[in-house]
């Protein structure tokens, strides 16, 4: 495929790409899963590189710097919701094209340090995918006690190496009793909704606890009863990425304690991008894939 490329405008940066990762939000959009697929498509939205053009009235980035981008691309900068670096919830730009898109990280960071994640808090990881792996992590830097939550154990020794100081696994018959009324704050980061008994989740918050979902699952979402609010009046909401400043502090975050998150690189090509997808698809990843060796695709 061939398009023509823009010129270089006065707010513009180049970026020669050194690797992007392949997300959650690639998978669903290339398959059809979130709706309709509008070919042609160029997924890919976690991206590190070098800067190799700036534009004159750029000012936070210089020629050669390294840089990273995230999904988020459009704000206006001017309303409400920019000026108080919120600009993921931009009204003026921001689309169903965009809204979807999820950067793993600051995904699992944002909803962390909103919500108060800290010392002297509990908080539940649920789903250790690619957005829920770094969600064990940030949480535990952050100083919270750390519990990762999946349905079965097959995944505990790596959610405590990642620094989960407990683990639950959903599919063991009563597994939500001893934790009833407990957790200050909990992630939701699962990727699927099947089998999903909201209920038995939500009876996990203490009193007006909040339960916070950043997964997009394709199927049905859950239904819930008012009664089962009621009994801990706990709060349930969401999270859509962070704002700029919110990405600064969590990199300064993970380089002050040493996080990184885990990945398997693959050469960028047809076959590299296939398994990237296929496996993804089937839940055989730990926990991002990285698509590198631009150079040798791009210098051909």
């Amino acid at each position: 495929m061939k398009f023509k490329l823009k010129p270089v405008g006065d707010y513009d940066v180049d970026i020669k790409i050194d690797a992007c990762g392949v997300c959650g939000s690639d998978v669903h959009t290339v398959t059809g899963g979130w709706g309709k697929q509008n070919f042609p498509l160029c997924v890919g939205h976690e991206i590190v590189g070098h800067a190799v053009r700036v534009g004159p009235k750029v000012t936070l980035v210089k020629q050669g710097q390294r840089v990273g981008v995230g999904a988020q691309v459009y704000s206006c900068g001017d309303c409400k919701q920019c000026r108080e670096d919120n600009e993921t919830y931009c009204q003026t730009h921001c689309t169903n094209t965009v809204a979807p898109m999820l950067c793993a990280g600051l995904t699992a960071y944002s909803p962390l340090v909103r919500h108060g994640a800290g010392k002297g808090k509990k908080v539940g990881i649920v789903g250790i995918g690619g957005i829920g792996h770094f969600g064990i992590m940030f949480a535990k830097a952050l100083g919270a006690e750390t519990w990762a939550i999946s349905r079965s154990r097959a995944k505990e020794a790596e959610a405590r190496k990642l620094g989960a100081d407990g683990f639950i696994a959903t599919a063991e018959e009563g597994w939500e009793a001893e934790h009833r009324c407990t957790f200050d704050l909990i992630v939701n980061c699962a990727n699927s909704s099947s089998g999903f008994d909201l209920a038995k989740y939500l009876s996990l918050m203490d009193v007006h606890g909040r339960w916070i979902s950043v997964g997009l699952p394709e199927e049905e979402g859950q239904v819930i009863k008012a009664q089962n609010l009621v009994s801990n009046g706990v709060l349930i909401g969401a999270s859509h990425l962070g704002s700029r400043r919110e990405t600064l502090d969590m990199l300064k975050l993970a380089a002050d304690n040493g996080l990184e998150g885990w990945v398997e690189e693959l050469k960028l090509g047809q076959d590299g991008l296939q398994e990237a997808i296929l496996r993804m698809k089937k839940g055989d990843v730990r926990y991002r894939f990285t698509m590198t060796g631009y150079d040798e695709v791009f210098s051909q």
